[in-house]
């Protein structure tokens, strides 16, 4: 997920998080995985297409997309750790499939990029802002895309002063020694949820918010927030930049999904002409 253009001592270990993810992965959070893909790409199945998950993470949407019925996944990831998590999935539910290749790769190797050859599909999901060159990153995506394929994307939201806040939290985070975290991880989780969870105590429904977020995307509300304060190198992006810059590309806008003012990734699907 990132890329070795930052010191290793201030990456985070985001393998070693989704590791905590992939143990105690359901089947109700691959379904989830499976509906996001669906609803963005507007596509009920990938039947016959090609998809690329550029920083795969967890691995969860490339399972995703071969359950969706893709005919060749490629999933690759800087971090051998979260290469890992994907080769675990790969192993739990497709063992004998040669159509999911899982390997390290690094995101801003334009020749790596390019060995790969193309697909209708390419996806990176909230992994190019922490490359710690993000339009190097975003170009090199289209390098694969082919002919009508689509790229899906999420980049994190510019909230101005608020992002410069989170990037000091973050690289306090990867400065701490690991037993010390706990001092900005905790108070982080407050300022994140707490409005959420206390409107949902004030409505009776006590931690719902908390049971249900497994629906966006099927994700984990605590590793969120452990990739999200611990996410670094950081970068951030407003909408009408990321569109503008695939639209002078050559590229179309699909889909659109915002977060409006909040912090968080919007997502895009751009196609190529």
């Amino acid at each position: 997920m990132v890329s070795n253009s930052v010191k290793d001592d201030m990456r985070f270990e985001f393998g070693e998080n989704w590791g905590h993810f992939v143990a105690n992965l359901t089947d109700t959070q691959i379904q989830e995985a499976e509906n996001s893909l669906r609803s963005m790409l507007d596509l009920e199945s990938l039947a016959g297409k090609r998809f690329l998950d550029i920083g795969t993470g967890s691995g969860l949407f490339s399972l995703a997309a071969m359950r969706l019925g893709a005919s060749h996944v490629h999933s690759f990831d800087y971090d051998i750790f979260s290469v890992n998590c994907a080769k675990e999935l790969r192993r739990r539910y497709f063992p004998d499939s040669k159509n999911w290749i899982v390997e390290q790769g690094d995101a801003l190797d334009e020749s790596y990029i390019r060995s790969l050859g193309k697909f209708d599909i390419v996806y990176s999901w909230g992994v190019l802002h922490h490359t710690g060159h993000l339009q190097s990153g975003m170009r090199n995506a289209l390098l694969p895309i082919k002919k009508n394929g689509k790229l899906f994307i999420a980049i994190f939201n510019d909230q101005g002063q608020l992002s410069s806040f989170w990037a000091t939290i973050k690289r306090t985070y990867n400065t701490l020694s690991p037993p010390w975290r706990f001092l900005v991880l905790y108070p982080s989780f407050v300022l994140i949820f707490a409005m959420k969870i206390a409107g949902d105590i004030l409505r009776g429904r006590a931690i719902s918010f908390w049971r249900n977020y497994s629906r966006q995307r099927g994700m984990s509300a605590w590793r969120d927030v452990v990739d999200w304060v611990g996410g670094y190198p950081f970068e951030v992006a407003k909408p009408d930049d990321i569109v503008e810059f695939h639209l002078s590309r050559g590229l179309e806008l699909r889909r659109l999904k915002t977060v409006g003012c909040g912090h968080g990734c919007n997502e895009f699907v751009f196609q190529k002409g």
